[in-house]
């Protein structure tokens, strides 16, 4: 079952960077008024972010948060998935826009912005790939 995992956390890895450096891209650039720190901020993301999700997810994954030994599949473990990750990414968003910027404030700006686009993104990529079954063994 860990092979398999292992796959299944990759592909959600690189799906949820994809939708978050976008995201990221956009906000940054609004906020800054300049599409170029947009960019830096975006794609310095891109590895820090890849690597802490997949983390992210493995942790969630050991995680047992079941009754009778089933892991507990449900929208309030993807609510609780989606509040700790946002934890994480805002946490890392707000310390790169800062040294990318060299202005806490618009590191904070836009952390506060990702805070929502983010949560609201992130949870709708949890129910997508609750649907899925790719790196699964066969669910009941």
């Amino acid at each position: 079952m860990g092979d398999v995992s292992h796959k299944r956390h990759i592909a959600k890895a690189i799906t949820w960077r994809f939708v978050g450096t976008i995201d990221t891209i956009v906000l940054s650039w609004i906020i800054t008024g300049n599409p170029l720190t947009g960019l830096k901020i975006g794609f310095a993301e891109v590895i820090t972010k890849m690597i802490l999700y997949y983390l992210h997810e493995r942790v969630w994954f050991k995680i047992n948060l079941s009754k009778n030994a089933k892991v507990l599949e449900s929208r309030k473990r993807h609510l609780a998935k989606t509040f700790t990750w946002r934890a994480v990414g805002t946490f890392d968003t707000v310390l790169l826009s800062f040294l990318i910027t060299a202005n806490p404030i618009t590191g904070l700006k836009i952390g506060v912005a990702e805070m929502i686009t983010k949560m609201i993104l992130y949870y709708f990529h949890e129910r997508f790939w609750y649907r899925l079954d790719y790196g699964l063994i066969k669910r009941q």
